[in-house]
């Protein structure tokens, strides 16, 4: 197939990419390279894509998809048959000092991204969503079919909001649109504003770690090479409509269009004292912490119902913490020859 990623100078969008080249694809790559985190771990994301023995089917575009004609302008000259968008302004924190950027970014490049699909009559659009949605919920674990109408932070909310503008999209144009909500994804060649990123670097730089809401919190850590399994599954298998959808009754994760939402997370929740002790383990280095409140915008705990994704693609994490921490801690050391 011909695939346009968005983010694929990311985390999740560079392994994705690199699967979708070693089984046949050709992927059109978009990123804006951004100034986030270190542009530099971006660039050396896409030297391994260049240098990828696929690399005659992977282009790349350097371009906003806030810039409305730029990211129309290669949907005409590329014409992909699917659509993974993963790029948008991530971080919860990040969010609420700076809305503006997320409102361009999740909000108006969503919008191009959709435009996009409409008039070139793409297949499948399959893009992130986040666990973040669940915001205020405490009733666990988190489900699809529950409504998420409560979020804490900003980003939240524009993730919210990109599930809803895919479900109008998907309504009026029948475009088969499936959203994920990843749920905290770590590993090699992860996110550097990360807390495993974080931990790591500070623990190996004799530099105390911070652990927020005084370490009382669990994470659905999810390895990287699950999700990219789940996301290859999912848009292979384009969303369609719900036949046993009632709109008396409405299910937020299903419809009458084609459209779907599924949680993308590990079905494990590891309390965040474990976490650290198992990289702490992996390091063989004991961690200095600063234990500190919670931060705005955060939550206590998350955890993934995955039934409704196995249910649809046959598809359930298998690595343990331990086994993903040993990866990540090994391509930290190599990466940055520490």
């Amino acid at each position: 197939m011909k695939v346009l990623l968005t983010g694929v100078a990311g985390f999740i969008g560079f392994s994705v990419a690199q699967q979708l080249l070693a089984r046949g694809d050709e992927v059109i790559g978009i990123d804006n390279l951004n100034d986030y985190y270190d542009v530099s771990l971006k660039q050396a994301r896409l030297a391994q894509l260049r240098h990828n023995p696929a690399a005659a089917r992977f282009q790349f575009h350097q371009i906003d998809i806030a810039d409305t004609s730029a990211l129309l302008a290669i949907f005409e000259s590329t014409k992909p048959q699917r659509v993974i968008h993963l790029a948008a302004q991530a971080g919860v924190r990040y969010s609420i000092k700076n809305p503006h950027v997320y409102a361009q970014s999740n909000l108006v490049g969503f919008t191009n991204i959709l435009e996009g699909c409409r008039h070139h009559a793409v297949d499948h659009l399959v893009y992130a969503s986040s666990s973040s949605v669940y915001g205020g919920n405490t009733k666990l674990p988190f489900s699809e079919h529950d409504a998420v109408d409560h979020p804490v932070s900003f980003y939240a909310a524009s993730k919210k909001a990109n599930e809803l503008m895919a479900h109008t999209y998907s309504h009026l144009y029948q475009l088969p649109v499936t959203g994920l909500r990843f749920f905290t994804v770590y590993g090699p060649w992860g996110r550097p504003d990360m807390s495993p990123f974080l931990f790591a670097d500070a623990i190996l730089n004799g530099q105390a770690i911070k652990v927020f809401n005084h370490g009382d919190m669990s994470r659905d850590f999810t390895y990287i090479d699950d999700i990219v399994e789940g996301v290859v599954r999912v848009l292979d298998k384009p969303a369609s409509s719900n036949g046993d959808y009632d709109s008396s009754k409405p299910d937020p994760a299903t419809s009458s269009a084609p459209y779907r939402i599924f949680n993308i997370g590990n079905n494990q929740p590891e309390k965040l004292m474990d976490f650290i002790a198992c990289l702490e383990q992996g390091i063989g280095k004991t961690a200095s912490k600063e234990f500190l409140p919670m931060q705005a915008g955060d939550v206590k705990e998350t955890y993934a119902d995955t039934s409704a994704l196995e249910a649809w693609v046959g598809f359930k994490p298998h690595t343990d913490l331990q086994d993903g921490i040993e990866k990540f801690v090994a391509w930290y050391r190599s990466y940055y020859q520490v």
